[in-house]
Protein backbone atom coordinates (compact mmCIF):
# COMPACT_ATOMS: atom_id res chain seq x y z
CA UNK A 1 0.00 0.00 0.00
CA UNK A 2 1.35 3.42 -0.98
CA UNK A 3 1.75 6.31 1.43
CA UNK A 4 -1.04 8.11 -0.41
CA UNK A 5 -3.40 5.16 0.06
CA UNK A 6 -2.51 4.87 3.74
CA UNK A 7 -3.17 8.57 4.20
CA UNK A 8 -6.60 8.43 2.56
CA UNK A 9 -7.52 5.27 4.50
CA UNK A 10 -6.57 7.05 7.73
CA UNK A 11 -8.76 10.01 6.78
CA UNK A 12 -11.69 7.78 5.90
CA UNK A 13 -11.42 5.85 9.17
CA UNK A 14 -11.54 9.13 11.09
CA UNK A 15 -14.44 10.29 8.92
CA UNK A 16 -16.35 7.06 9.69
CA UNK A 17 -15.78 7.62 13.40
CA UNK A 18 -17.26 11.09 13.03
CA UNK A 19 -20.34 9.88 11.15
CA UNK A 20 -20.86 7.16 13.76
CA UNK A 21 -20.91 9.78 16.52
CA UNK A 22 -23.20 11.86 14.31
CA UNK A 23 -25.69 9.03 13.81
CA UNK A 24 -25.71 8.23 17.55
CA UNK A 25 -26.58 11.80 18.44
CA UNK A 26 -23.22 12.52 20.08
CA UNK A 27 -23.02 15.90 18.43
CA UNK A 28 -20.06 17.43 20.27
CA UNK A 29 -17.91 14.36 19.69
CA UNK A 30 -18.97 14.26 16.04
CA UNK A 31 -18.20 17.95 15.55
CA UNK A 32 -14.72 17.51 17.05
CA UNK A 33 -13.98 14.54 14.80
CA UNK A 34 -15.22 16.34 11.67
CA UNK A 35 -13.09 19.34 12.55
CA UNK A 36 -10.04 17.15 13.14
CA UNK A 37 -10.40 15.42 9.77
CA UNK A 38 -10.90 18.78 8.04
CA UNK A 39 -7.65 20.09 9.51
CA UNK A 40 -5.75 17.00 8.35
CA UNK A 41 -7.15 17.24 4.83
CA UNK A 42 -6.42 20.90 4.62
CA UNK A 43 -2.70 20.38 5.22
CA UNK A 44 -2.46 18.53 1.92
CA UNK A 45 -4.02 21.28 -0.23
CA UNK A 46 -1.02 23.62 -0.08
CA UNK A 47 0.45 24.62 -3.42
CA UNK A 48 3.82 23.07 -2.61
CA UNK A 49 2.37 19.77 -1.32
CA UNK A 50 3.24 17.06 -3.86
CA UNK A 51 1.51 13.91 -2.58
CA UNK A 52 -1.74 14.64 -4.44
CA UNK A 53 -2.42 15.88 -7.94
CA UNK A 54 -4.20 19.21 -8.49
CA UNK A 55 -7.57 17.64 -9.30
CA UNK A 56 -7.34 15.57 -6.11
CA UNK A 57 -6.40 18.67 -4.11
CA UNK A 58 -9.51 20.42 -5.37
CA UNK A 59 -11.66 17.54 -4.12
CA UNK A 60 -9.78 17.43 -0.81
CA UNK A 61 -10.38 21.13 -0.28
CA UNK A 62 -14.10 20.78 -0.99
CA UNK A 63 -14.35 17.78 1.36
CA UNK A 64 -12.56 19.72 4.10
CA UNK A 65 -14.91 22.67 3.73
CA UNK A 66 -17.92 20.36 3.94
CA UNK A 67 -16.58 18.70 7.09
CA UNK A 68 -15.92 22.05 8.69
CA UNK A 69 -19.44 23.22 7.84
CA UNK A 70 -20.97 20.02 9.23
CA UNK A 71 -19.05 20.60 12.44
CA UNK A 72 -20.40 24.14 12.68
CA UNK A 73 -23.91 22.94 11.84
CA UNK A 74 -23.82 20.46 14.72
CA UNK A 75 -22.58 23.08 17.15
CA UNK A 76 -25.14 25.57 15.81
CA UNK A 77 -22.72 28.49 15.92
CA UNK A 78 -23.23 31.80 14.21
CA UNK A 79 -20.65 30.71 11.67
CA UNK A 80 -23.37 29.01 9.64
CA UNK A 81 -25.58 32.08 9.50
CA UNK A 82 -26.69 32.77 5.96
CA UNK A 83 -25.55 29.35 4.72
CA UNK A 84 -27.43 26.19 4.03
CA UNK A 85 -26.70 23.69 6.81
CA UNK A 86 -24.68 20.62 5.93
CA UNK A 87 -26.99 17.69 6.66
CA UNK A 88 -26.01 14.19 7.74
CA UNK A 89 -27.15 12.82 4.38
CA UNK A 90 -25.00 15.44 2.62
CA UNK A 91 -21.91 14.55 4.60
CA UNK A 92 -22.39 10.84 3.89
CA UNK A 93 -22.36 11.65 0.18
CA UNK A 94 -19.17 13.65 0.66
CA UNK A 95 -17.68 10.61 2.38
CA UNK A 96 -18.06 8.62 -0.84
CA UNK A 97 -15.87 11.14 -2.61
CA UNK A 98 -13.24 10.74 0.10
CA UNK A 99 -13.44 6.94 -0.04
CA UNK A 100 -12.90 6.97 -3.82
CA UNK A 101 -10.24 9.68 -3.86
CA UNK A 102 -7.43 7.34 -4.97
CA UNK A 103 -9.33 5.45 -7.68
CA UNK A 104 -10.80 8.71 -8.94
CA UNK A 105 -14.07 10.59 -8.64
CA UNK A 106 -15.55 11.31 -12.04
CA UNK A 107 -19.04 12.46 -11.04
CA UNK A 108 -20.09 16.01 -10.11
CA UNK A 109 -19.36 16.87 -6.48
CA UNK A 110 -22.44 15.56 -4.60
CA UNK A 111 -23.22 18.72 -2.65
CA UNK A 112 -23.00 22.38 -3.53
CA UNK A 113 -20.02 24.03 -1.92
CA UNK A 114 -18.27 27.21 -3.01
CA UNK A 115 -14.53 27.20 -2.45
CA UNK A 116 -14.06 30.61 -0.83
CA UNK A 117 -11.06 32.82 -0.81
CA UNK A 118 -11.66 33.48 2.83
CA UNK A 119 -14.03 31.05 4.45
CA UNK A 120 -16.79 32.65 6.53
CA UNK A 121 -17.38 29.32 8.24
CA UNK A 122 -14.25 29.16 10.34
CA UNK A 123 -12.83 30.38 13.63
CA UNK A 124 -9.68 32.42 14.19
CA UNK A 125 -7.75 29.34 15.33
CA UNK A 126 -8.89 27.21 12.42
CA UNK A 127 -6.45 26.38 9.60
CA UNK A 128 -8.99 28.03 7.29
CA UNK A 129 -8.38 31.39 8.99
CA UNK A 130 -5.77 32.28 6.38
CA UNK A 131 -7.08 32.81 2.88
CA UNK A 132 -6.01 29.45 1.53
CA UNK A 133 -6.99 28.32 -1.95
CA UNK A 134 -5.67 25.94 -4.51
CA UNK A 135 -3.57 27.82 -7.05
CA UNK A 136 -1.93 26.11 -9.99
CA UNK A 137 0.82 27.72 -12.00
CA UNK A 138 -1.44 27.98 -15.05
CA UNK A 139 -4.52 29.40 -13.32
CA UNK A 140 -8.13 28.47 -14.00
CA UNK A 141 -9.09 30.92 -16.73
CA UNK A 142 -12.15 30.04 -18.81
CA UNK A 143 -12.76 30.59 -22.55
CA UNK A 144 -14.97 33.35 -23.94
CA UNK A 145 -18.71 32.81 -23.59
CA UNK A 146 -20.81 32.14 -26.72
CA UNK A 147 -22.17 35.03 -28.76
CA UNK A 148 -25.79 36.03 -28.19
CA UNK A 149 -27.44 38.62 -30.39
CA UNK A 150 -28.15 41.83 -28.53
CA UNK A 151 -25.82 41.04 -25.64
CA UNK A 152 -22.27 42.13 -24.84
CA UNK A 153 -19.44 40.18 -23.26
CA UNK A 154 -16.67 41.67 -21.17
CA UNK A 155 -12.93 41.02 -21.30
CA UNK A 156 -10.81 42.43 -18.48
CA UNK A 157 -7.06 42.66 -18.95
CA UNK A 158 -5.28 42.84 -15.61
CA UNK A 159 -2.29 45.01 -16.48
CA UNK A 160 -0.49 45.63 -13.21
CA UNK A 161 -0.94 46.29 -9.50
CA UNK A 162 0.91 48.94 -7.53
CA UNK A 163 2.29 47.87 -4.14
CA UNK A 164 4.89 49.59 -1.98
CA UNK A 165 6.69 46.27 -1.43
CA UNK A 166 6.05 44.75 -4.85
CA UNK A 167 9.42 42.97 -4.95
CA UNK A 168 8.53 40.82 -1.94
CA UNK A 169 5.59 38.94 -3.49
CA UNK A 170 6.12 35.40 -4.75
CA UNK A 171 3.93 33.55 -7.28
CA UNK A 172 1.32 36.30 -7.28
CA UNK A 173 -2.03 35.93 -9.02
CA UNK A 174 -5.57 37.30 -9.04
CA UNK A 175 -8.84 35.60 -8.25
CA UNK A 176 -11.67 37.25 -10.16
CA UNK A 177 -15.24 37.00 -8.87
CA UNK A 178 -18.56 38.40 -10.05
CA UNK A 179 -21.13 38.82 -7.28
CA UNK A 180 -24.24 40.88 -6.63
CA UNK A 181 -24.90 43.11 -3.62
CA UNK A 182 -26.25 40.14 -1.65
CA UNK A 183 -22.99 38.25 -2.21
CA UNK A 184 -24.65 35.82 -4.64
CA UNK A 185 -22.36 34.43 -7.33
CA UNK A 186 -23.28 35.85 -10.75
CA UNK A 187 -20.56 34.25 -12.89
CA UNK A 188 -17.87 31.61 -12.42
CA UNK A 189 -14.79 32.66 -10.47
CA UNK A 190 -11.39 32.38 -12.15
CA UNK A 191 -7.74 32.47 -11.12
CA UNK A 192 -5.09 33.98 -13.35
CA UNK A 193 -1.74 32.29 -13.94
CA UNK A 194 0.94 33.38 -11.48
CA UNK A 195 3.26 36.27 -12.21
CA UNK A 196 6.68 37.02 -10.77
CA UNK A 197 7.37 39.93 -13.11
CA UNK A 198 8.17 43.15 -11.23
CA UNK A 199 8.71 46.68 -12.52
CA UNK A 200 9.52 49.12 -9.75
CA UNK A 201 6.53 49.30 -7.40
CA UNK A 202 4.37 47.14 -9.67
CA UNK A 203 3.66 43.44 -10.12
CA UNK A 204 2.95 43.12 -13.84
CA UNK A 205 0.42 40.67 -15.31
CA UNK A 206 -0.95 41.61 -18.75
CA UNK A 207 -3.47 38.76 -18.50
CA UNK A 208 -6.96 38.76 -20.01
CA UNK A 209 -9.97 37.35 -18.15
CA UNK A 210 -13.19 36.54 -19.99
CA UNK A 211 -16.13 37.34 -17.70
CA UNK A 212 -18.53 34.40 -17.86
CA UNK A 213 -21.84 36.26 -18.20
CA UNK A 214 -23.11 38.90 -20.60
CA UNK A 215 -23.16 42.38 -19.09
CA UNK A 216 -26.89 42.84 -19.69
CA UNK A 217 -27.56 39.75 -17.59
CA UNK A 218 -25.85 41.14 -14.49
CA UNK A 219 -28.37 41.61 -11.65
CA UNK A 220 -28.64 45.11 -10.25
CA UNK A 221 -25.79 45.84 -7.85
CA UNK A 222 -23.32 43.39 -9.41
CA UNK A 223 -19.60 44.08 -9.10
CA UNK A 224 -16.46 42.41 -10.44
CA UNK A 225 -13.93 41.70 -7.67
CA UNK A 226 -10.17 41.27 -7.98
CA UNK A 227 -8.31 39.59 -5.12
CA UNK A 228 -4.52 39.81 -5.17
CA UNK A 229 -2.94 36.66 -3.73
CA UNK A 230 0.59 35.44 -3.20
CA UNK A 231 2.54 32.53 -1.79
CA UNK A 232 4.03 32.70 1.73
CA UNK A 233 6.87 30.15 1.83
CA UNK A 234 7.37 30.32 5.62
CA UNK A 235 3.74 29.31 6.26
CA UNK A 236 3.41 27.29 3.04
CA UNK A 237 0.09 28.97 2.23
CA UNK A 238 -1.53 31.23 -0.32
CA UNK A 239 -2.68 34.49 1.26
CA UNK A 240 -4.84 37.36 0.07
CA UNK A 241 -3.01 40.68 0.32
CA UNK A 242 -5.76 43.04 -0.83
CA UNK A 243 -8.71 43.41 -3.18
CA UNK A 244 -10.41 45.86 -5.47
CA UNK A 245 -13.71 45.92 -7.31
CA UNK A 246 -15.51 47.56 -10.20
CA UNK A 247 -19.21 48.26 -9.86
CA UNK A 248 -21.72 47.72 -12.62
CA UNK A 249 -22.03 51.38 -13.61
CA UNK A 250 -18.24 51.68 -13.91
CA UNK A 251 -17.95 49.05 -16.62
CA UNK A 252 -16.99 50.68 -19.90
CA UNK A 253 -14.39 50.01 -22.56
CA UNK A 254 -10.95 51.46 -21.98
CA UNK A 255 -8.34 51.72 -19.23
CA UNK A 256 -9.44 51.72 -15.60
CA UNK A 257 -7.65 52.42 -12.34
CA UNK A 258 -9.30 51.09 -9.17
CA UNK A 259 -8.51 51.48 -5.50
CA UNK A 260 -7.16 48.70 -3.32
CA UNK A 261 -8.67 47.70 0.02
CA UNK A 262 -7.45 45.78 3.02
CA UNK A 263 -8.43 42.13 3.44
CA UNK A 264 -10.66 40.31 4.19
CA UNK A 265 -12.57 40.71 0.96
CA UNK A 266 -15.89 42.42 1.64
CA UNK A 267 -18.16 41.25 -1.16
CA UNK A 268 -21.01 43.31 0.30
CA UNK A 269 -18.90 46.48 0.08
CA UNK A 270 -20.00 47.70 3.50
CA UNK A 271 -16.77 48.03 5.49
CA UNK A 272 -13.98 49.16 3.20
CA UNK A 273 -10.55 50.25 4.38
CA UNK A 274 -7.99 51.51 1.88
CA UNK A 275 -4.81 49.46 1.71
CA UNK A 276 -2.59 52.54 1.63
CA UNK A 277 -2.75 56.31 1.33
CA UNK A 278 -0.11 56.16 -1.40
CA UNK A 279 -1.24 56.54 -5.04
CA UNK A 280 -1.01 52.82 -5.80
CA UNK A 281 -3.83 51.16 -7.71
CA UNK A 282 -4.92 48.17 -9.76
CA UNK A 283 -4.64 48.99 -13.45
CA UNK A 284 -7.05 47.30 -15.85
CA UNK A 285 -8.11 47.53 -19.48
CA UNK A 286 -11.72 46.68 -20.27
CA UNK A 287 -13.08 45.62 -23.65
CA UNK A 288 -16.81 45.28 -24.31
CA UNK A 289 -17.56 43.01 -27.26
CA UNK A 290 -20.76 42.71 -29.29
CA UNK A 291 -19.53 39.97 -31.63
Amino acid sequence: MTEKSRTVNKWYAAFTKATDFDSWGQLIEAAEEYNGVAKELHKFTAVQEKMFQDDQKKLILKIALCLDLRSKTLLQTQATAGQDPMTYDDIKKVGEVLRNLIVGWHEPFPVRVEVPTRSATVDEDSPFHEEVVLAGEGGTLLPRIPYEEGFHRLTVRIDRIGLKDAESYINSYFSVHVKDSDCVVVASSQDTPVSNRKEGSYVVFGIEVEIQKHIEKFPKGTAVFFEFKHYKPKKNIISTKCFGFMEQDEIRSGPACIELYQKPTDFRRKKLNLLTSKPLYLHLTLTIHDE
